[in-house]
Parts: structure tokens; sequence; C-alpha cells
């Protein structure tokens, strides 16, 4: 019996062994790859049948772009990825039924069905698109320098922005971060000639600066990241020489010494060329620098993206951030684009920015009716009437309809996959047409982003650890390819 059972055990031990040895042997062939594909054939985030990797990764179908994937050489960790609060997105959710309205919020930010929204953008006070009542500020009793006078209630209203970033937070999770326009008009020389902010103020308005962020906080919402200026020189007219005064002297010492959580971004530049230009002169300063966590930028130049890569090359420890685009029909003569399409242009963009080293892409309008608006109108603060814009979604108020454009779809490839945490690695090749960025998730879970701008179907061959996987990527399309590392020890 005593053999009998010995006998048994040994058995037992080699199963397990041959069991342990398979497993360490198993080809990352064996791999499920998910695919989730929109295009202009009509997939909507459409999950297919799964792929597989197989072969030698030096064999690949003739005519085939061949991309190799290297998760040993990584970039910038990605922070997130979505649009903006503004009053006029809330005006126009609230014109639809209920059920709907609440449909239309979970397709925003929920991470398993929706798109997941994960980095936000909200505003401090009025801009164009601030649209429920005239232009204000928080404080617009002249000379309050205590502000004793400072209110958020507009924002507490039923389109206010505190109403809209709750509502959105019931369906997922994100972090917020706020630029400011104007000051009150009394902190200026003079709003109508002189839009720039006098030194004698910059207390009062560092005090300003910090009552929104503690008042908000009292008010349920947390301001992840606090940034001074709007596009400075185009709306407060301010320099970055006093714009580091302001935040080395009074702001960044104010809150520090407050001990508010939120981080300081220094302004946000209208244009790539503008941040490469500017920024230095607040970040070359010691003390300034200190105060300073994300490096936030615009991209109204649609172009210097070398701009961009040049700057995260002279501060490589910063984030950078691209907080704020958009198509403006008065600047750019088009009529809404309804055509998916029209989100290939913006998913060149975010690849352009992500390849730069952007760890954030944020849009401007996420709702607006159908033509284009609400937008305020406020001229002397530069917002003017007609200012119709492109938005992620577009709601018809005649019909109740509400329309994802093709925007909505490439943004949301990377929303929902590329979540915070993730870091960029290395992606080498490319095709006609055919665009590809990697990422690796902790845990070691692979997000490949493959995009397709031909108006044909491309083939790709994808090289990972040796092996292949072999795609056919439809015409004018995204597509997300998922999959565990083999030390992961998971699969998809």
């Amino acid at each position: 019996m005593r053999r009998l059972v010995s006998s048994m055990r040994s058995f037992a031990r080699a199963v397990t062994f041959i069991c342990y040895a398979l497993a360490a042997i198993s080809p990352i062939s064996a791999q499920t790859v998910r695919l989730i594909v929109s295009s202009q054939a009509g997939d909507r985030l459409t999950e297919k049948r799964s792929a597989q990797f197989d072969g030698d990764a030096a064999l690949h179908a003739p005519n085939s772009a061949v991309i190799a994937i290297h998760d040993d050489v990584q970039y910038q960790q990605m922070d997130g990825f979505g649009a903006s609060f503004l009053e006029a997105g809330l005006m126009c959710i609230r014109t639809l039924p209920s059920k709907q309205q609440e449909t239309l919020l979970k397709s925003l930010f929920d991470p398993t069905s929706g798109a997941g929204f994960s980095a936000m953008k909200t505003v401090i006070a009025s801009t164009d698109f601030m649209s429920a009542g005239p232009f204000y500020s928080y404080d617009d009793t002249p000379f309050d320098l205590q502000m004793k006078n400072f209110s958020i209630s507009r924002d507490l209203g039923p389109n206010g922005l505190i109403t809209y970033i709750k509502r959105a937070r019931r369906y997922g999770h994100f972090v917020l971060q706020a630029p400011m326009d104007y000051p009150p008009n009394w902190m200026l020389f003079d709003v109508n000639k002189r839009q720039d902010v006098k030194p004698e103020y910059y207390d009062a308005l560092a005090l300003y600066y910090l009552r929104y962020l503690q008042e908000y906080s009292k008010n349920g919402v947390f301001i992840d990241y606090l940034s001074l200026f709007n596009e400075p020189g185009i709306y407060t007219k301010i320099d970055y020489h006093e714009i580091n005064s302001l935040l080395r002297d009074h702001v960044g010492p104010l809150l520090k010494e407050s001990g508010i959580r939120t981080q300081i971004m220094p302004s946000e530049a209208p244009k790539r060329k503008n941040a490469a230009r500017n920024y230095p002169i607040v970040l070359n300063d010691p003390v300034t620098r200190k105060y300073i966590a994300v490096l936030p930028y615009h991209g109204y130049d649609f172009a210097n993206f070398d701009k961009i890569a040049g700057l995260h090359k002279q501060y490589p420890e910063l984030h950078l951030w691209m907080t704020e685009i958009c198509r403006v029909y008065r600047q750019i003569p088009s009529k809404p684009r309804y055509d998916f399409e029209d989100g290939g242009y913006w998913g060149n963009m975010i690849f352009d920015d992500i390849e730069a080293s952007a760890s954030a892409w944020i849009y401007w309008n996420m709702i607006l009716n159908e033509q284009g608006g609400p937008w305020a109108v406020s001229v002397v603060h530069e917002n003017p009437d007609p200012n119709a814009q492109h938005p992620v979604v577009f709601i018809d108020q005649r019909t109740k309809k509400v329309i994802y454009t093709g925007l909505y779809y490439y943004l949301a490839h990377f929303s929902k996959f590329v979540r915070p945490g993730a870091v960029r690695i290395q992606t080498l090749g490319s095709g006609g047409g055919v665009r590809v960025l990697s990422f690796k998730a902790p845990g070691g879970k692979i997000v490949t982003e493959l995009m397709n701008s031909n108006k044909t179907p491309s083939q790709v061959t994808v090289a990972f650890h040796g092996r292949n996987l072999s795609l056919t990527l439809p015409a004018i399309s995204i597509t997300t390819a998922i999959w565990h590392t083999q030390e992961s020890g998971k699969q998809m």
C-alpha cells in the first residue's frame, strides 16, 4: 500500500512538473488578443473576433506594414484623455428627457460601457461658452481685497459647473484642471484698454484663486490642477515675467501655506510654439520651479509638435498636457462635421501630441447644439458673436437626437483603453496611411492603437516578443488591440 501511495505521489509530482514546464515554455502565440474597432463602414467601439500571435516575427505577409513593439523601452506615463465642462454643454444636456441625459453622461464617463474620460478641464468663471448668463467673476465688488463678497453661487445652479461635474462623477473618475480667462475687471489696469493685472492686486488675486479652490472643495469638487491664466496675451494681457512674479511671490507661497493639495500649472500657452518660447521664463527661476507640477499647452497652431518634444527634453521631469483644441467655424469655414472620417483628423493630432511626449489630451467643447452653440458674448473679453464651434457630441435640440462625432470615437479608443498610469512604449515601423502607438499598463497589459487613414483596408504585422500578429485594418478606422505580456500570466 505504501509503495502504491509513493508511486502515486511520484506520478503527481511528475505531472505537476510537466505542467509548470509547459507553462514556462508556452509561446506568446497562445495568447488571445482582444480587438475593438471603429470604422467608416459602421463599427463603433465594436468588439471583434479575437486574434492570436502566431509564427516567427521575422516572417510577415507581403505588402504588410511591419510594426515592432518593445515594452522594455518606455517613455511618458499617461494621465488621461477627455474634454471640458462648460455651461453650454449642460444647457444642451438639459433639453433632453431625463433618461437620455443619463445615457449621454454614461457614454462619456463610464469606463466600461462608455468612453471613460479620465482628464477633464473646467474653468474659473466666465469664458466664451459659459453661456447661462452674462460675463461674470466670483467677486465683482471693486477693491474687495479680502474677498468678502466672493461667491461661486452661479456654479451651484442648475446649469452650473459644480452641478455638471457632480453629475458626471456618478459614472466615472477623472482629474480636473482649471484655468482662468480673466480675473475680476477691477484687478485690471483698464478692461477696455489695458487688460493686464495691476501688481498691487497680486495678493488679492492669489486669494481669489485660493477661495475658488476652497469653495469648490467645500461643495464636493476637488480641483487637481490650478492653471493661472488661459492663453495669457489673448485674454488677460499679462506676460510671463509677471506670471513668474505672481506665481513665485504670491500664489505659490499662499497655496503652500494653506495646505491645499491642488498642484499648479503656470498658465496655458495658446500654441505649442508659444509654450516652448515662454515656459522657460518661469521654469528657469529655481524658486518658481518648485511650485510647478505640469506644463499645459493648447494646440491652436495645429503644428509644431517638435517644439513640445523639445520642451520635454529640456524638462523631462514635468508632464506635458495638451489641454485645449477645437475647430472654430469663423476661423476655419466649415459646417458641423458629422462624418466619421473627421475623427481621423483629430486622431492624427492625438498621435502627434503623444509622440511628442504629451501625457494628457483634452478637447475643448464636449457638448454643443446642432448650431455649434450656445456661445456667450462679451466682445471686450474676446468672446465674439457668432462663435460656432465643433464639439465631441452634438445635441439636436429640435429632434432630441444625440450625435456622437468621429472625434468621439477616436478619442474614446484612447480614453477607454489607455488608462491613467499606462506608459507609452517603443513602437517602431509604419506603413502608408497607418500609424501605431503602444502602451503598457500596470500588471503587464499591452494596449496598441492602430489607425488606418487609407480608404482601403491595410495589412499590418505586429511583432512582439519574437512572435507576430497579423491584422487587417478596415478603411478609415481605428483599432485597439489588447493583450498581456507573458510575465503577467494573464489572458485577455
